[in-house]
């Protein structure tokens, strides 16, 4: 921390001093950038306008055939298959299921239950009384005739014979085995010697001083070329953005612009003169037109029920009026009420 500088003001980052460079990378550097320039424009300008007519293309063309697809998918493929597993499949399924479970597993059901549990329950019980002594006695006499048969020969044979002949093969085993590291340690030695003045070091000088520059050297050109590549794609970028915004500028000025003139100055004010002058009229007279049409018939279509009404009063005569029923309650001044003591119960 520096104590000399004060609290308050903040502190700012040197950036790291650059290596010095030499005359090597400096005469590479401006040549291979303007080769990669000149290389990298047409790629650059050729990738911008790929990409311009991919976007065109898929906001036009494929992203509505896309979604027509997916609709066609979905009627053709999916509904069809939804139907089929919803209406065929899972009650057939359900129909097999209940046709296995009544013919297969309630019969395996009461197999297991009233057939083989009796059977298996009489067999362990067969197994604890008669053939588990029977095993355990034959167990027995086969362990004493493998004890006096196999047993006690095999141990007397191996304290006897096996172990003084396994000693000495074990003492012979060891003394070849000592024999042969020192041989094969000497031999190591000497091939170690032998690669290391006849390969490693003649490696290690090539590597030194042949491979080792020319590795550095090919690491400055590869370093240069790809910063070259980098710029030059950078700069291929602005140069291709400056020509589309060109040739946007032109299409506007030679046709955008005409068009939009000849929108605003000839075809709006002709629209609005046909549409005042020609249309709108036209289309009051046809309103009105239609307006006397539909009275007309109006009217036509009273006459025509008048005289249908008069040409049925002239045959059938005057059709009868429905005759008045009597009511049960009075009507008028002599309606019941509650505070009227003239009611049908108290009337004299």
């Amino acid at each position: 921390m520096d104590l000399d500088k004060p609290s308050g003001e903040p502190s700012v980052r040197r950036p790291a001093p650059q290596q010095p460079e030499g005359c090597l990378v400096v005469a590479i550097r401006l040549p291979v950038r303007l080769v990669a320039l000149v290389l990298v424009l047409p790629v650059r300008m050729a990738w911008d306008a790929l990409v311009v007519a991919g976007r065109f293309l898929n906001g036009i063309l494929l992203r509505p055939l896309g979604r027509a697809l997916l609709w066609l998918g979905r009627v053709l493929v999916v509904l069809p298959l939804t139907g089929l597993w919803r209406y065929v499949v899972v009650p057939v399924g359900k129909a097999l299921a209940w046709l296995a479970k009544v013919l297969v597993v309630a019969p395996l059901v009461w197999c297991h239950r009233y057939l083989l549990t009796p059977v298996g329950h009489a067999l362990a019980r067969l197994y604890a009384h008669v053939l588990i002594p029977a095993v355990v006695g034959l167990g027995a006499a086969l362990a004493w005739l493998a004890r006096c048969l196999v047993a006690v020969p095999a141990r007397r044979l191996y304290g006897w014979l096996l172990v003084p002949v396994g000693r000495a093969i074990a003492w012979c085993a060891l003394g070849l085995w000592r024999l042969l590291a020192l041989l094969v340690a000497g031999i190591g030695r000497v091939l170690y010697w032998v690669t290391r003045i006849l390969v490693v070091l003649p490696a290690l000088t090539l590597w030194r001083w042949v491979l080792a520059p020319v590795g550095r050297v090919l690491a400055v050109v590869g370093r240069e070329v790809w910063d070259a590549l980098r710029h030059a794609w950078r700069i291929a970028g602005h140069l291709s953005l400056a020509v589309g915004r060109i040739l946007g500028t032109l299409l506007r000025w030679i046709f955008v612009e005409p068009v939009r003139l000849l929108y605003r100055s000839v075809l709006t004010p002709v629209g609005h003169l046909v549409r005042d002058a020609v249309l709108r009229p036209a289309a009051e007279a046809a309103r009105a037109v239609g307006r006397t049409g539909r009275q007309a018939l109006a009217a036509a279509r009273a006459s025509v029920r008048q005289a249908r009404a008069d040409v049925r009063r002239l045959l059938f005569g005057e059709p009868r009026r429905p005759e008045p029923v009597a009511r049960r309650e009075p009507s008028g001044r002599g309606a019941r009420t509650l505070d009227s003591s003239t009611t049908a119960l108290t009337k004299d």
